[in-house]
């Protein structure tokens, strides 16, 4: 399936982009995600028009995603936690407990741009977790699990 991308899409392309991908992929995630659009010859006439519009948008998003990061410079998370005497906690941190943290602590962010590359945390101490805030800006925060007992 030929679609034009209506966004930068990771290991896909870029915006204003014609690029084939897999029926089920184009169809059941890019298109209803707003990310992309057949590229019929109507539809590629329409984008040629709006073009510029959409760029203007994206690139407000990426401002607005710079400003947000530098908001992130040097801030530490800390979260509270059960855990027993080795350290080990009763259940996990989640992605979802770090939205909330964060969220709590004023800044903005949803749990779908948080990346945790060891997954759950289940340890106390420092952990490094990274927060995708645009396809171009990541930013790695440290979350320093405390335990309490």
């Amino acid at each position: 399936m030929e679609i034009i991308l209506l966004e930068k899409i990771i290991n896909l392309g870029e915006l204003g982009e014609i690029v084939n991908v897999k029926d089920g992929y184009g169809r059941n995630f890019l298109i209803p995600q707003g990310k992309a659009k057949r590229a019929t010859e109507i539809n590629k006439a329409e984008f040629e028009v709006k073009r510029i519009e959409i760029e203007k948008q994206q690139a407000a998003l990426l401002k607005s995603a710079e400003k947000r990061a530098k908001a992130f410079d040097g801030f530490v998370l800390e979260v509270k936690q059960k855990s027993g005497m080795d350290g080990k906690l009763f259940g996990s941190v989640t992605n979802i407990d770090i939205t909330e943290s964060i969220n709590n602590a004023g800044q903005e962010v949803v749990k779908s741009e948080i990346r945790m590359p060891d997954g759950p945390i289940k340890n106390t101490g420092e952990h490094l977790i990274t927060l995708n805030l645009h396809q171009d800006i990541n930013v790695e925060i440290k979350v320093n699990v405390i335990g309490e007992e």
